[in-house]
């Protein structure tokens, strides 16, 4: 196709892309005339402005009037990239890795978060030996350490045994040690508990509570120390006059306690943030209108506060006769209805930053419309790449490319220009953008990406100008879910969902049907003539070769269909299939084969087997899947996720992250499953690998199911490790490389002999675990789904299977016709039945064997 000339050659070229692009057809000329002239005319209507203290922008109109859908504005993409490309191109690419740190707001200067008083003259950080030296010999000057910030100093169990803290600072208030090596429970609770004034201790970042849990160790600190009034960042049940103050920020560093005996510090409080500090229960002494009577505005977002009835709470705070602004979760422990709240505090005029007034006129049940922004977040001395990496998610963009043939299986992500990016969210947004492809040479190769940026409302000199970040996307996809990607959203509501979920699920309880004898029986004909086979897989075609059947190229005069595709009505009808014929597909087979639909139907069957990691339909389960990271985020608990689409295989658009946001935003990219990543594997020489089994099913009503004795060994290339710049390497997390990477073959009784020796197992133990679970997979689809039965349906299914690092299975996929090159290409020993040789050619043979002849030849009953 020629080159664009003219605007009818535009709309010619890019008529399907404007139409879905949604920018309004009067506006179509002006954009060819400012994409022919690369015209990037933003600036002389808006500027850039600096908010919440330098950690994000705001578009800000700066000419005198804009009419709706008067004008349009081309954006550049700054940064456009394949997920998997991101952390190397921030590496390598000149210029990007700082571009995009200042405009993602994450390029402060790290030595400036290092204090003064914990640098030493050669203007390096302090170790801890010296901090704690320093403060020693402040004490014995008469100024006593009551507070004592040892964070990322790489302390380890035996260095906080040696530092001696109680002995040296037996009046401590607060500690904090986050960010450090700690592992030894024992050894922390025996120095902690030594300091019998603390309030408040940090232990946050250390292996100790991602490795162990929080529980056990909380239990004996608290116990130890009845003074605690601050735990990793949430309240104890010991909490008080301390507490609140450290809140309302009396108490710090400078002023870590009371000056003088009877000092009232909360008198004169006004303003009060106890938002996410795990409250159980406000009823306490130091809350009260005697200790804080000036008190006006009240922040008590993300506290469960489930030991408290929502009138008890509602009958405290008005108690306070000043509480004139509140800020609670609705839903949550005030109950679900804002207008009641109001009624109950009469004295209120704000709820969530909304005027009471406009509440009781408006009759709004839910009232959150003062959502705090996720800011970014790092650690000291963390790489520009990381930061920019893990804020990316609150700025990115993406698309994916097609053509007349096929759609790209990858999707592209993208950043807009500063300007584009500066643009906040709103639910009444005054602007659109929309992504747009231009092809000035009228073809797909010569095409540059753009954001088209147009106003959908009057605007007014100085106006914010935003933009939906959820555009055309309802509560009937999850909408106020999905902004926990930019904003912290209720925390305690989701934490609800997910343990109203989990509740549910543990109660499921499933009972294994008696073994009823079979039902199916062999189709051998008594005349001896073979049983026709069509087929499309060349597999088939070529080994498929006993006498008993033969190969036709007519489906219609098969008694047998042995295809890849999806047989349905429509390509019954085509092809001329009939009833009578032999299918290698189960009607519903979706609901083990469809990854979304495998997690459902064992849930519904078995709750929460140990051998399937949580998973999420993040479709429909988004509200249950955040409430469980939150409480694993809460808990210290590791918090890596895999996310799997649908119905993709060999691990395309599949991505490991612990980034909430990024699990929200990639729900864009097609609908996904997410999955608690098995950190800690079972490892093969230092490697991860899953393993392949084949089922044979001969009906589902009674259960028929076979294991052939015969599985495969999937072997990563790389070392396994957590690192967080290995999560996108293919070689290192993931074990398919038949379709990329390096693929070493690894034969399985070879395997079984080294990893018996390298880990000292049985692996029969394992095999038989493994037997049990396959099993209980085919049970669930049989109970939950019985109209998967077919008198006509024989079929063959593969089943990953994990080993963590206790040797337990974990399913990982059950998939329809799985490839059998590897099974065909070698001959194996099997490792049951007395290890005797399977023959690869013979695959297929002993397969449709078992399936329509009724032998049992390399497999096993289940």
């Amino acid at each position: 196709m020629p080159a664009i000339q003219t605007y009818d050659d535009f709309i010619k070229v890019h008529g399907v892309l404007l139409a879905s692009s949604g920018i309004p057809q009067k506006l179509h000329p002006l954009l060819f005339q400012k994409l022919a002239a690369e015209a990037f005319d933003g600036g002389h209507h808006f500027q850039i402005e600096p908010v919440e203290d330098g950690n994000q922008r705001r578009l800000l109109f700066t000419s005198e009037f804009m009419a709706k859908e008067s004008n349009l504005f081309l954006v550049d993409h700054a940064w456009t990239f394949r997920l998997s490309d991101a952390y190397k191109q921030l590496q390598e690419v000149p210029g990007l890795a700082e571009r995009m740190a200042a405009l993602m707001c994450v390029d402060t200067d790290l030595s400036d978060t290092v204090e003064e008083g914990d640098i030493g003259e050669d203007n390096t950080k302090l170790s801890a030996e010296e901090i704690v030296t320093r403060e020693v010999i402040k004490a014995k000057e008469g100024d006593a350490a009551r507070w004592l910030e040892l964070d990322e100093l790489g302390i380890d169990d035996d260095m906080l045994s040696s530092l001696d803290l109680p002995h040296k600072f037996p009046n401590l208030l607060a500690l904090s040690l986050c960010g450090n090596n700690l592992k030894n429970i024992e050894t922390v609770v025996r120095e902690v508990t030594q300091l019998k004034s603390l309030k408040a201790l940090w232990l946050n970042d250390n292996p100790i509570l991602k490795e162990n849990g929080d529980g056990c160790m909380e239990d004996a600190i608290l116990q130890g120390c009845s003074s605690l009034e601050i735990y990793n960042s949430r309240f104890t049940p010991h909490f008080g006059v301390w507490a609140l103050g450290f809140c309302a920020e009396i108490y710090n560093k400078d002023r870590p306690g009371y000056a003088y005996q009877g000092e009232q510090p909360l008198q004169c409080l006004s303003s009060l943030d106890l938002s996410n500090r795990c409250i159980n229960n406000l009823f306490n002494k130091a809350f009260s209108p005697t200790e804080m009577p000036s008190l006006s505005h009240l922040n008590i977002r993300g506290n469960p506060l489930d030991q408290n009835s929502a009138n008890d709470l509602l009958e405290l705070l008005n108690q306070f006769s000043c509480l004139s602004a509140l800020e609670v979760d609705i839903p949550g422990p005030l109950g679900e209805n804002a207008v009641r709240i109001v009624e109950a505090l009469p004295n209120l005029s704000v709820l969530n930053g909304v005027s009471t007034s406009k509440i009781s006129e408006s009759g709004k049940s839910v009232v959150d419309s003062m959502l705090l922004p996720r800011l970014p977040e790092w650690t000291a001395g963390e790489p520009i790449a990381d930061r920019i990496i893990n804020a990316m998610w609150f700025y990115l963009m993406t698309y994916r490319l097609a053509d007349e043939e096929k759609i790209d299986e990858t999707s592209v992500w993208y950043v807009m220009d500063e300007l584009g990016s500066s643009m906040r969210h709103s639910d009444e947004p005054n602007f659109r953008v929309s992504p747009f492809l231009y092809m000035p040479e009228g073809e797909l190769a010569s095409a540059v990406s753009y954001s088209i940026l147009w106003p959908t409302e009057d605007i007014q000199r100085n106006d914010e100008c935003t933009r939906d970040f959820l555009f055309g996307i309802g509560e009937d996809k999850q909408r106020s879910a999905r902004l926990t990607a930019w904003f912290h959203t209720p925390r305690n509501y989701f934490i609800k969902e997910y343990e109203s979920y989990r509740q549910k699920l543990q109660s499921t309880k499933f009972t294994s049907p008696l073994q009823e004898s079979s039902v199916t029986s062999t189709l051998y004909r008594a005349d001896g003539s073979a049983l026709r086979v069509y087929t499309d897989i060349p597999h088939v075609e070529d080994f498929l070769n006993r006498p008993e059947f033969v190969i036709t190229s007519e489906a219609k005069d098969a008694d047998i269909i042995w295809t890849s595709m999806q047989v349905d009505e429509e390509l019954k009808k085509a092809a001329g299939l009939n009833d009578q014929q032999y299918i290698n597909q189960f009607p519903f087979e979706a609901c083990i084969v469809m990854k979304h639909h495998l997690a459902e139907t064992v849930q519904k069957a078995h709750g929460l087997p140990e051998w399937l990691q949580p998973t999420y339909n993040l479709e429909t389960q988004l509200a249950q899947m955040i409430g469980d990271y939150l409480v694993r985020e809460r808990d210290g608990l590791d918090n890596l996720w895999i996310l799997k689409p649908w119905n993709m295989a060999r691990t395309i658009d599949t991505t490991i992250t612990g980034n909430l946001s990024a699990i929200i935003r990639l729900m864009e990219t097609g609908p996904k499953v997410c999955q608690k990543y098995i950190e800690h594997p079972a490892l093969f020489q230092g490697r991860k690998f899953d393993l392949r089994y084949i089922v044979l099913v001969r009906s589902l009503n009674p259960l028929e199911i076979f294991l052939a004795d015969i599985f495969w060994t999937r072997l990563a290339n790389n070392a396994y490790t957590l690192d967080k710049h290995s999560l996108a390497e293919y070689e290192t997390h993931f074990t398919v490389m038949n379709y990329r990477g390096r693929l070493n073959h690894l034969n399985t009784p070879e395997f079984v002999k080294e990893f018996e020796l390298e880990h000292k197992v049985k692996w029969m133990d394992i095999h038989s675990r493994v037997r049990s679970m396959i099993r209980s997979v085919f049970e669930s689809a049989a109970s939950v789904h019985p109209e998967m039965h077919h008198p006509k349906s024989r079929a063959m299914y593969g089943v990953d299977v994990m080993l963590d690092s206790n040797f337990q299975p974990k399913l990982l996929e059950v998939t329809y016709c799985p490839d059998c090159k590897r099974a065909c290409t070698y001959d194996t020993e099997a490792v049951v039945k007395g290890g005797e040789t399977v023959k690869g050619h013979d695959f297929y043979n002993y397969v449709f064997g078992c399936l329509f002849l009724d032998e049992t030849n390399h497999v096993s009953p289940l």
